[in-house]
């Protein structure tokens, strides 16, 4: 493995209540890392033990071969984005991200010219003399990374980034992102409870659950190979299948649905339209069948008019490979 950060065998417990139990990670430096999870999971916890923000129960956080674990926040020289952004609202753009290197007391000139760069590379060069209150909400969490990067940290730690921003905006901003991060080839540890943030961003995730980790891969693998009923549940939609040699996960998407007694694949569940929602691109049908229960059939709208309705028969198939086996 190249030299980067190492979490090993890391707690953190609250009293009686650990946050993140027996926690061990090797992140590449240069890798964009997401940890993905739900509210309670841990995930913020372990990122804050990283930043120098928490102290490390037992375990150690080792960066680039030398423990870290007791080293100060301010010391780490690690860059962090938060939801909130953060900046300072009587400071020009251009005065938020100088701070960092003001406070190092960098020369005028190399401060004015590494700003410059950052402004260019979050493309808001011509906003530098305006203050927050004048930018949108994607503009200020843009500014907030400016400044994270304007010192060039080791790593660039994200809490949320992207929470307070609405969807359409939340969706140009990810690309945006993941752009910058291509560019400037830093660390970068996200925190979302987001599955999309995380698949369209990540070059590996970290899936957890009450403090462990539960599965690590690329998106590829955690969508099409999920570990466990927790990460193919909490990864995407799926649905359950339940026999008597276990459980299999199937995704929506890879059930072919026909009207009944119409399908060219061998049949493996009949049953009836409960429910019918379009959603655009998709159409997401409820089918109670007799053989697995309800299970959600998602079809591209395009090559699939709504001609099912409520109530009626269909047939369901799909290949032997598409139910991927997990654990309870």
């Amino acid at each position: 493995m190249k030299s980067g950060l190492s979490i090993r065998s890391v707690t953190k417990r609250y009293g009686p209540v650990v946050a993140v139990d027996n926690v061990s990670l090797d992140i590449q430096t240069g890798e964009f890392l997401t940890l993905l999870g739900p509210s309670g999971s841990g995930k913020t916890t372990l990122l804050m033990m990283i930043a120098g923000f928490g102290d490390v129960t037992e375990g150690d956080i080792v960066l680039d071969g030398q423990s870290i674990a007791d080293v100060p926040a301010e010391k780490r020289d690690f860059g962090m984005v938060f939801q909130g952004y953060a900046l300072f609202p009587h400071m020009t753009v251009h005065q938020n991200v100088a701070y960092p290197l003001s406070v190092r007391k960098r020369p005028r000139a190399e401060i004015d010219a590494r700003v410059a760069e950052m402004l260019e590379l979050v493309q808001l060069q011509q906003f530098a003399d305006r203050k927050p209150a004048q930018l949108s909400g994607g503009q200020q969490q843009r500014v907030a990374l400016a400044r994270a990067l304007c010192f060039a940290p080791k790593l660039l730690l994200l809490d949320e980034p992207l929470g307070a921003l609405d969807k359409k905006l939340r969706v140009d901003v990810q690309a945006q992102l993941k752009d910058i991060h291509t560019r400037v080839g830093t660390t970068f540890i996200y925190v979302t409870h987001d599955q999309e943030e995380a698949l369209s961003m990540s070059d590996r995730v970290v899936i957890m659950d009450h403090g462990k980790v539960v599965q690590v891969g690329t998106p590829e693998e955690l969508y099409e190979k999920p570990n466990s009923v927790f990460s193919a549940g909490f990864l995407g939609k799926s649905n359950f299948l339940r026999d008597g040699t276990g459980v299999r996960a199937l995704r929506p998407e890879k059930i072919e649905i026909a009207a009944a007694g119409t399908g060219t694949h061998p049949v493996r569940a009949s049953g009836t339209v409960v429910s019918v929602t379009y959603f655009g691109s998709v159409i997401s049908f409820l089918v109670d069948t007799r053989e697995f229960g309800q299970l959600e059939v998602a079809a591209d709208s395009w090559r699939s008019p709504a001609r099912f309705s409520e109530g009626q028969s269909v047939d369901l198939s799909w290949t032997a490979e598409a139910a991927v086996a997990v654990e309870e």
